[in-house]
């Protein structure tokens, strides 16, 4: 009979959410066993840090352990295998953002993946290709913990709220949940080819909290950029509230800041955890790989659209 357990710890003994899995090897992913025990651990603990794990086909093989895979949507992003997705910066023409007086590439706000269309993606699993010497973090926030942190006076003001997002790769443009004083100093030439179509996207909706139907936890489901407003209150007073949230949700203690070494991988369940990327120097490379997880926790819609109001659990 195949050994059915998991080497698996704490992200970090102070953090509610996170695990460590140590051990995992392409013959012990077809075992069924392990690889609903690797998916129910994804569902509860939010991410997922694999050590000790190389190459494209453990990459694979891991990810489907989570759902289908899917080619991401912008096909500018894409890597030469159709399931794989390249977020890559170099030195010449990538993309560059001026980050508090500071340089970097590829630096990325606060978000949820996709967001800004109607149907989810349910997470994605990410590993290293090629690192910086320094920076080149992507950092995760628990919203489960964020909302159980939020005071009792913001969860009733928000209680059956939706939020309004619009795809824009411009940081500048970010409106809710600023953590850094950022500009564009280039555009690469794929961001520049995804932004020349931003009006292929419409505005959408999620609702700003849900519940995770498989443990009942509700979760802060706010991604401060691409976010524009609340439906119904695109006013001042609606504005300062989304922002009273969204800078709970930035500040949360709950975040989780990964330090990447080559032979790892780090899923993420996007549905749960929000992210972020620190960037890395402007004169190295950063090249990582990622899988993009197929979903839809059947909430968000197409502004108007038929409402969402009362659908309160994911479909899985």
């Amino acid at each position: 009979m195949p050994d059915t357990t998991l080497n698996t710890g704490p992200l970090s003994p102070d953090l509610p959410f996170g695990a460590r899995v140590r051990g995992v090897t392409l013959k012990s992913l077809e075992v069924p066993e392990i690889r609903q025990a690797l998916h129910d651990l994804w569902i509860r603990e939010g991410v997922i840090v694999f050590e000790d794990v190389e190459g494209e086909d453990i990459h694979l093989a891991l990810s489907r352990c989570f759902g289908k895979l899917i080619s991401h949507p912008t096909p500018e992003s894409r890597a030469q295998h159709p399931d794989l997705m390249q977020v890559y910066y170099e030195p010449v023409g990538g993309w560059l953002m001026d980050v508090d007086g500071e340089h970097l590439g590829n630096w990325l706000p606060w978000h949820s993946d996709l967001i800004y269309v109607d149907r989810i993606n349910h997470g994605g699993v990410l590993r290293p290709v090629e690192l910086p010497s320094r920076l080149g973090q992507t950092g995760f926030i628990d919203k489960i913990a964020a909302y159980d942190s939020l005071p009792q006076r913001l969860k009733d003001r928000i209680e059956g709220l939706n939020v309004v997002y619009k795809h824009d790769l411009n940081p500048e443009m970010q409106i809710f949940g600023k953590t850094a004083d950022v500009h564009v100093v280039r555009y690469a030439a794929n961001v520049l080819a995804i932004q020349s179509r931003l009006d292929d996207y419409p505005r959408v909706v999620h609702p700003l909290v849900y519940v995770q139907r498989e443990t009942g936890r509700p979760v802060l489901n706010l991604s401060p950029w691409f976010a524009v407003g609340i439906e119904g209150m695109e006013n001042d007073q609606g504005n300062e509230l989304l922002e009273e949230v969204a800078q709970h949700i930035v500040n949360s203690p709950y975040r989780y800041i990964h330090d990447w070494h080559m032979g790892e991988m780090v899923a993420w369940d996007n549905w749960r955890v929000l992210h972020n990327a620190s960037g890395c120097p402007a004169g190295e490379v950063r090249s990582m790989l990622r899988t993009t997880i197929e979903g839809d926790y059947g909430l968000g819609r197409n502004e108007g659209s038929a409402s969402n109001v009362g659908l309160k659990y994911i479909s899985v």
